[in-house]
């Protein structure tokens, strides 16, 4: 493969997986010129292989590479590899939100805040490419189960859910004057530690078949919902202790139950997610009921 091909190809596997925002981003990091970044995409842009904010066509990505010589893939299971990259890459990203949303908190600065707030553009927008992306592989593999293709985009619909709600945990620190009280505190930082790592099993469930870690998961859940428990009864405790004529503390009060609300909904989207996971590989379908009946 020639130096512009290998180029070309990390130009376009940047655009798949990073999720740049501009051609400059792209530039520095590759380590390259941005006028050479323009001149390589250009063509593809030109002819629709490369669209609005930075998506690729599938079909049209195929091709590409496949004349680069960099392609070693039946087109039956070319676009799903693609897409799991492409998923866990979200992962990476939305467990990277949560935790710069929580340090925020932790640090009680306003920077982290608004910089986890603006990530939740980038995790939008990579639901926006897997949605067509998994639309391109029905398109192009008529042999696909359509049903099973449709679960990679309620994964990522159900990752983009998880980071609204790092939002709201990032929004505390904007909205609010009042620091959190320590003991308040260590069980946040217990739910954090819980929701990171239901996200985690949940995942691996998905992206490697390990259906079997959905026993782990429910104990973690138990778990999380406990910690809601003990934490509202302390936060009740602390209202009791204060006036409500004080505008400020009560809006401290509503914003906390907020956060606290956020972990317990990560958790569930988490067991959601889980439940994807073994329709997907075990051919269970999921229960109809929502969650919030079940018990």
């Amino acid at each position: 493969m020639s130096k512009r091909d290998k180029t070309l190809k990390d130009i376009l596997d940047l655009i798949l997986y990073e999720n740049p925002a501009t051609q400059d981003e792209i530039a520095e990091r590759l380590g390259i010129t941005r006028r050479y970044v323009t001149q390589l995409l250009q063509p593809l842009v030109k002819d629709g292989t490369v669209k609005r904010a930075y998506m690729i066509d599938l079909k049209s990505y195929e091709k590409i590479a496949e004349s680069l010589g960099d392609y070693v893939s039946t087109k039956s299971t070319t676009g799903n590899v693609l897409i799991n990259d492409m998923i866990a890459n979200m992962v990476k990203h939305v467990h990277s939100q949560l935790e710069t949303s929580f340090n925020a908190i932790l640090e009680y600065d306003e920077d982290l805040a608004s910089k986890a707030l603006e990530m939740d553009f980038a995790t939008n927008n990579m639901v926006e490419k897997i949605r067509t992306s998994v639309e391109t592989i029905v398109s192009i593999n008529k042999h696909s189960e359509f049903s099973k293709s449709m679960l990679y985009s309620e994964i990522a619909y159900d990752l983009e859910r998880i980071g609204d709600y790092c939002g709201h945990i990032a929004k505390f620190v904007i909205n609010d004057v009042y620091e959190i009280d320590e003991n308040i505190l260590k069980k946040l930082k217990k739910m954090y530690k819980t929701a990171q790592k239901m996200i985690r099993l949940s995942m691996k469930a998905f992206l490697e078949a390990e259906t079997d870690l959905k026993d782990d998961l429910m104990e973690l859940e138990d778990s999380i919902h406990i910690l809601q428990s003990k934490s509202i009864n302390l936060i009740a405790t602390q209202m009791a202790e204060n006036s409500f004529d004080e505008k400020e503390r009560s809006n401290y009060f509503i914003y906390l139950f907020r956060v606290i609300k956020a972990f317990e909904r990560i958790g569930d989207i988490s067991v959601e997610m889980m439940d994807v996971a073994i329709e997907f590989h075990d051919n269970i379908p999921r229960p109809t009921t929502p969650r919030s009946f079940r018990y």
